[in-house]
């Protein structure tokens, strides 16, 4: 028998004894059997491995892959395989110090490394920023936009060519679209902007300002919470979006019949030029101003509507503080410059009176004296019940509590009478019903009590038979502005209310039924199935109405009076004249002038499509918004305002309001709405700033700064188009 055979037949003897047993007794077998110094060391070595692989087998049922031997050294590999697995002795650990100390430096150094990289990387970037100005050669520019040509009412230029219109073969192409002029660069504007297709007009955008601000935030900034700059997103910007063009100047006045908009500017001499720009479409978005209600002394009270505003408040605070602080004051003035009294109870008034005591109560002491902040005073004046009085009823009563607990005093049911330079003359309503007269001395007033036209607006009215609004331009639901040529003169924003008088247009409801029955609409009577029919109109043409017209059977059977089951024209008419006293004017808010922009936004383009068509079938009249897209609906998503590290939330029936969780929300919401990735930067900055370093550097900074160089914050913006 061979040694091998001998080994093979030993190997299944003893597979079943232990392992060690096994591996001690295979070189005896060998001895028993042959010549053992016949067979050599590596037979033996695989021979032992075997064994084990055949055991692994047996315990596990996965054999592991056969480890292949060392060409140099074949025993010590199968040997300290074998050893490793038979050896008894407890693997090495390491401490807990050393496991702790090794994952943080490997953390410190991986984090050491993507910090590394990400600074190389925008210094990179940084560099690439810095190039050289190219050789620029001759421009293209027309005539017509260096000497325009003179015309209209009053003999000024035309400018119909604009000197950027040759810059580039897409502005080329611009030049023979319909021509559009947006007044105004609000958020109604600014979200028409945005909306409006690249190519299907030229876009001339008039503004005083070359920026846009982002309102709602604007009480942040007063205090240095934020920086002015985080607010604002130079328009210029979004105008290129669209090819357009934009002139920094104001509109004087619009000529309708003649299609041309009064535009001036101060030139460098001083000397205000003026030209006419000539529009296909005009879009009106100027906005409005503070109402004044016709309260004197006014001159002597700050408003916060731009960023001027808010700068001249920032200097305004900061300079009663330091006066209060001189030796030379007295007690009494002292009490007077740290009087802070706001009048108006709406989200302005009461976010900057939030604002203003969160400056005074955080940043106050650390900065100032500690007699100050026992001596700051804080009011606020409403007219009505309760203040935030659009909102919720519980909302109010519980910001009117948040003020309560921290000092801001609030007078309600009270009336300005009138604005000295040193205090403030009110009225108010006490709980016997008698009024009383009350002063209240004053270092600071903020007037923000509501919203009245603009002195361009009055003039347009006034231009306007139909326009017998005194607060703001009268539109149709379709946004046009009424009693100007259909469908080329529109409004939208703060400037203008949509005119819901269902009524008026009863006759026009009627006229497809009339038309059925061969009769006059004013004397024709209907059924339960054609008032649905007509209250399908209503609801099309004004969708604000829809709300009203849900249970048309009760409708129908309330103002059938002679139960004859029809409905004649004066029950019709009184149905939809009840409907038009439940209909109530749209807010004067920033989230209504964005719906509006971007219906206005979407409807142009309609338009635009259906331009060619129009033009083949040779139509040039007739209620061309109408045919292309639906009437304007309005959806309120919710109300919200800060109350001093703490907020308050109206979502169309459901509110709360809270401590800091509900301002990060609060945050959090104004965060998404921003308009650009570069102001939300700036706003996570700013916050981050308050919470390490406090608004008392940024108000510093403001008073050193902005009070001696505020009148070129406006070419700031410019300069970082």
């Amino acid at each position: 028998m061979s040694p091998v055979s001998s080994c093979g037949q030993a190997m299944r003897n003893h597979s079943l004894q232990p392992l060690a047993a096994r591996l001690r007794s295979i070189p005896l077998i060998l001895g028993e059997t042959g010549p053992s110094r016949l067979l050599c060391r590596e037979h033996a070595s695989r021979i032992r491995f075997r064994t084990l692989q055949c055991y692994s087998r047996q315990l596990h049922q996965t054999p592991f892959p056969p480890r292949p031997l060392s060409p140099r050294f074949p025993t010590l590999s199968i040997r300290t395989h074998a050893r490793g697995i038979l050896s008894t002795k407890p693997l090495p650990t390491r401490g807990p110090i050393f496991r702790f100390f090794y994952r943080f430096f490997a953390y410190a150094g991986g984090f050491i490394l993507v910090s590394g990289g990400l600074v190389v990387a925008f210094f990179i970037y940084d560099a690439s920023t810095y190039r050289e100005i190219p050789v620029v050669g001759d421009v293209p520019v027309s005539i017509a936009a260096l000497n325009p040509p003179r015309g209209g009412p009053k003999n000024l230029p035309i400018v119909e060519c604009l000197i950027d219109d040759d810059d580039s073969e897409e502005n080329a192409n611009q030049k023979e679209k319909p021509r559009l002029v947006v007044l105004g660069t609000g958020w109604g504007s600014v979200a028409l902007l945005k909306t409006l297709r690249s190519e299907d007009y030229h876009v001339t955008v008039v503004s005083p300002v070359n920026y846009f601000l982002f309102t709602p935030m604007l009480p942040s900034a007063t205090v240095g919470t934020l920086e002015l700059r985080s607010l604002a997103e130079p328009v210029r910007r979004i105008v290129h979006r669209v090819r357009g063009h934009f002139l920094k100047a104001n509109a004087l006045d619009v000529d309708f019949s003649e299609k041309l908009v009064e535009v001036c500017q101060t030139d460098a001499n001083g000397i205000e030029q003026h030209f006419y720009l000539p529009y296909d479409k005009l879009v009106v978005g100027v906005g409005s101003t503070t109402n004044p209600h016709g309260v004197k002394g006014l001159q002597h009270c700050n408003y916060l509507k731009t960023i001027d505003d808010a700068r001249l408040i920032r200097n305004k605070v900061l300079q009663n503080l330091e006066q209060a602080c001189l030796p030379t004051t007295s007690d009494e003035e002292r009490r007077r410059l740290l009087s802070f009294v706001v009048c108006g109870g709406g989200p302005t008034g009461v976010e900057f009176a939030a604002e203003l005591y969160d400056l005074l109560n955080e940043d106050l002491g650390r900065s100032f004296p500690k007699l100050l902040r026992n001596e700051v005073s804080v009011h606020v004046i409403q007219s009505r019940g309760h203040i935030l009085n659009t909102y919720d009823e519980a909302l109010s009563v519980f910001a009117e509590k948040r003020f309560a607990h921290d000092s801001v005093d609030i007078l309600t049911n009270a009336r300005v009478k009138e604005v000295q330079s040193d205090k403030i003359v009110f009225t108010q309503k006490a709980e016997d019903g008698k009024t009383v007269e009350k002063e209240i001395p004053m270092g600071f007033c903020l007037w923000s009590t509501g919203v009245s036209q603009t002195d361009f607006c009055q003039k347009i009215a006034e231009k306007i038979e139909v326009q017998t609004n005194k607060h703001a331009l009268e539109t149709d639901t379709h946004l046009r502005l009424n009693g100007t040529p259909l469908g080329s003169v529109y409004a939208i924003g703060d400037c203008s209310t949509v005119q819901n008088n269902v009524a008026d247009h009863l006759v026009h409801f009627l006229r497809a039924v009339a038309a059925e029955k061969g009769a006059d609409p004013e004397k024709v009577s209907i059924s339960f199935s054609q008032w649905r029919d007509v209250a399908a109109r209503v609801k099309k043409r004004f969708p604000q109405a829809a709300d009203h017209l849900k249970r048309l059977d009760r409708l129908f059977q309330e103002y059938d009076k002679d139960r004859s089951g029809t409905l004649d024209f004066g029950e019709l008419h009184e149905l939809l004249r009840q409907i038009d006293n439940k209909l109530t004017s749209l807010p004067a808010t920033a989230q209504r002038a964005h719906q509006q922009g971007q219906y206005l936004g979407r409807k142009l383009n309609k338009i635009a499509q259906a331009a060619p068509g129009m033009a083949a079938n040779d139509i040039k009249d007739g209620d061309v918004d109408d045919a292309v897209y639906k009437a304007f609906e309005y959806r309120h998503l919710g109300s919200l305002a800060y109350i001093g590290n703490a907020a308050i939330f109206d979502f169309n029936g459901l509110n709360f309001g809270g401590g800091l969780v509900a301002v990060y929300l609060w945050r959090s919401v104004y965060f998404a709405q921003s308009v650009s990735f570069r102001t939300r930067v700036l706003l996570a900055m700013d916050w981050s700033k308050r919470a390490l370093f406090g608004r008392g550097a940024c108000l510093n900074h403001c008073h050193s700064c902005l009070g001696t160089c505020g009148s070129s914050l406006a070419g700031f913006f410019a300069d970082n188009v």
